[in-house]
C-alpha cells in the first residue's frame, strides 16, 4: 500500500481522526451500523471523508465540487438526530453524486467548462438520499456530457485510477468510481447511458449496478437521454451497492418510466438457486472491429467456472441483438444535443460534443421516432434468450483500462472507434432499459482491474444481486485495495 501524503496540519488532523475512528468503518452498510450503534459519529466520518478528498486532489482528482461547510454542518445535525434516538437507513453517512445530478445550491456542469448557475432544488434522487439521512459531501467528475469511457477534460483535469494513476478509471462515472475505490466515500451514485456505471466499476474493482429504467428517478428529467440513461450505485460490496440502490429507488409523479418496486437489498446473501447462465462473447453489431483482449476472456472464463462450481449451469449462448445499434445512435446524439442547449457558453464545448449535437439535430426527427418505436420489438428479440436462460454473463469491457490521454486527444471518428472497441458489451442493455451488474473479475498481468457483467430481463435486479452476492462470498474481492488508498 502507498500512503498518500498530507500537509502537516491535515496529517495531524487525520491522525486524530484515525485514533477516534480508525479504518474500521469503510463500507456504506458498515458506517450506517456503526452510527446506529454509537461506535462513531457522523462528524468523524464526514470529516475523514473530506480530509481524504482534499489529500487526493493532486493524485486521484475525483471531485468537481466539494460541499465542505455544508457537509460538516449536516453531519453535526445528523449527530444530534442520532443522539435523540432517530434512526434512518443512512443517517449521517457520507456519499457522493455525479456532476450531472442536481444538488440544491450547487451548479450542475456535467463535465463542461464554464460558469453554471446553482440549482434551486435537489433532484429527486438527492431528495431520497437526504430522506434516508445520507450526507452528500460533493459532486464527482464526469467527462463532458457523459459521452466517453474516460474522465478527463479541460474543465477539471484528469481523474486517475487509484489502481494505477497512469490509467483512466473509466467513464463517464469515473469520478464516482475513483472516489469509492480510493476510499474517499463508502459508495457513490453514477449514471449509465452506455455502460457509464458498469465500465468504471470494472476498471476500478467495484460493484456497479445499472438498474431497470426508471428504478431510480431521473427527475427533473422525465427521462434522461431519450431513456437510455439511468442512475446507479458504485460500491466495494454487493451489500453496499444494494443498500444505496434501495434508498435511492422510487419514482417522481412526472417520471415517464415507473417500474413496479422490487426488494433488492433482501436479495443480498439469499441463495439464487440453480440458475441457467448464458456465457456470451459476441457483441452487438456496430460495423467496427471489436477484438476481445485475451486477459479479459480469461478473467470472464474464470468467473464462468466459478459459477459452474457453485452449482449453476453455464453454457455458451448468444442473445440475438439484431441491428440494435441503429436505435442507440439517434437516442444518444439527441440527448447530447438537448444537453448542449443548456450550456451557458457552447464555444467551450469539446469539438466532438458539437459534432455529436449536430448529428443529434439530424437524427432527432424521424430517425428518433423510429428508434423509440422499435424498442418493444428489440426487447422481444433479445429477450428470447431468457426463455432458455436466467442470466447472461459477458465481459463488462473488451479491454483493460486505457492509459490517461489515450482517447481524450482523438478526433470524433477515432474516439468512436476506440470507444466501441474497448466497450462493446454494455450499451445494448441501455437501449433495452434492463438491469445489469458489473462485478470484479480479477486483474490483468499488469495489475489493472477487469470486470464481468451479469445481465437480466426487466425487473431482474433481485436475481442479479443474489447471484453477485454469491460470487462475492466465494471470491471475496472486497479484501483487495488499490495502491492509492487514502488513509492506508
Amino acid at each position: 500500500m502507498v500512503t498518500l501524503r498530507f500537509s502537516v496540519g491535515t496529517e495531524r488532523q487525520c491522525e486524530r481522526r484515525r485514533e477516534a475512528v480508525g479504518d474500521r468503518f469503510e463500507g456504506l452498510a458498515e458506517q450506517a451500523r456503526a452510527l446506529r450503534d454509537g461506535d462513531t459519529t457522523s462528524a468523524e466520518l464526514v470529516g475523514r471523508s473530506l480530509e481524504r478528498i482534499e489529500a487526493t486532489r493532486g493524485t486521484v482528482n475525483a471531485f468537481r465540487l466539494v460541499r465542505t461547510e455544508a457537509a460538516l454542518a449536516e453531519a453535526e445535525a445528523a449527530d444530534r438526530r442520532l443522539a435523540a434516538g432517530e434512526r434512518l437507513p443512512l443517517l449521517g453517512v457520507p456519499v457522493a453524486v455525479k456532476d450531472d445530478t442536481d444538488v440544491a445550491g450547487e451548479p450542475t456542469a456535467f463535465g463542461c467548462a464554464g460558469t453554471f448557475p446553482p440549482k434551486p432544488e435537489d433532484s429527486e434522487v438527492v431528495r431520497r438520499l437526504r430522506a434516508a439521512g445520507a450526507i452528500v459531501v460533493g459532486k464527482t467528475n464526469a467527462c463532458e456530457l457523459g459521452q466517453w469511457p474516460f474522465t478527463e477534460g479541460p474543465a477539471f483535469g484528469d481523474t486517475r485510477n487509484p489502481w494505477s494513476p497512469a490509467h483512466t478509471p473509466g467513464g463517464s462515472s469515473g469520478g464516482s468510481a475513483a472516489a469509492v475505490a480510493a476510499g474517499l466515500v463508502p459508495a457513490a451514485l453514477g449514471t449509465d447511458g452506455a455502460g457509464s456505471v458498469r465500465i468504471p466499476a470494472a476498471w476500478t474493482h467495484l460493484v456497479g449496478i445499472k438498474p431497470q429504467r426508471g428504478r431510480i428517478s431521473t427527475w427533473p428529467e422525465p427521462e434522461a437521454f431519450q431513456g437510455i440513461t439511468g442512475i446507479g450505485p458504485l460500491a466495494r460490496t454487493v451489500e453496499d451497492a444494494a443498500l444505496l440502490l434501495e434508498v435511492s429507488s422510487g419514482s417522481h409523479r412526472h417520471d415517464l418510466h415507473r417500474p413496479a418496486p422490487v426488494a433488492v437489498r433482501d436479495a443480498v446473501g439469499r441463495d439464487p438457486g440453480r440458475l441457467r447462465i448464458a456465457l456470451s462473447w459476441k457483441a452487438a453489431w456496430t460495423g467496427t472491429p471489436r477484438p476481445l483482449h485475451p486477459e479479459v476472456r480469461a478473467a470472464v472464463t474464470d468467473i464462468a467456472r466459478t459459477l459452474a462450481r457453485l452449482g449453476h449451469v453455464v453454457e455458451e449462448a448468444e442473445p440475438d441483438y439484431g441491428l440494435i445499434g441503429l436505435s442507440f445512435v439517434p437516442r444518444a446524439t439527441t440527448g447530447v444535443r438537448e444537453w448542449t442547449e443548456r450550456v451557458p457558453d457552447r464555444t467551450l464545448l469539446d469539438r466532438r460534443t458539437r459534432e455529436a449535437a449536430r448529428l443529434g439535430r439530424l437524427l432527432g426527427g424521424r430517425a428518433l421516432k423510429l428508434a423509440r418505436a422499435v424498442e418493444a420489438r428489440q426487447q422481444k428479440r433479445v429477450g428470447a434468450v431468457f426463455g432458455r436462460y436466467d442470466v447472461v454473463l459477458t465481459p463488462t469491457t473488451a479491454t483493460p483500462p486505457p492509459r490517461i490521454g489515450t482517447l481524450a486527444a482523438m478526433n470524433g471518428w477515432r474516439t468512436d472507434r476506440a470507444m466501441i472497441a474497448a466497450c462493446p458489451y454494455a450499451w445494448p442493455w441501455n437501449v433495452l432499459g434492463w438491469p445489469g451488474v458489473s462485478v470484479p473479475a480479477g486483474f490483468s498481468s499488469g495489475g489493472l482491474p477487469l470486470g464481468a457483467q451479469l445481465l437480466g430481463p426487466e425487473g431482474g435486479e433481485p436475481r442479479l444481486v443474489s447471484l453477485a452476492s454469491q460470487l462475492e462470498d466465494d471470491l471475496r474481492w472486497y479484501e483487495k485495495w488499490p495502491r492509492l488508498r487514502a488513509g492506508a
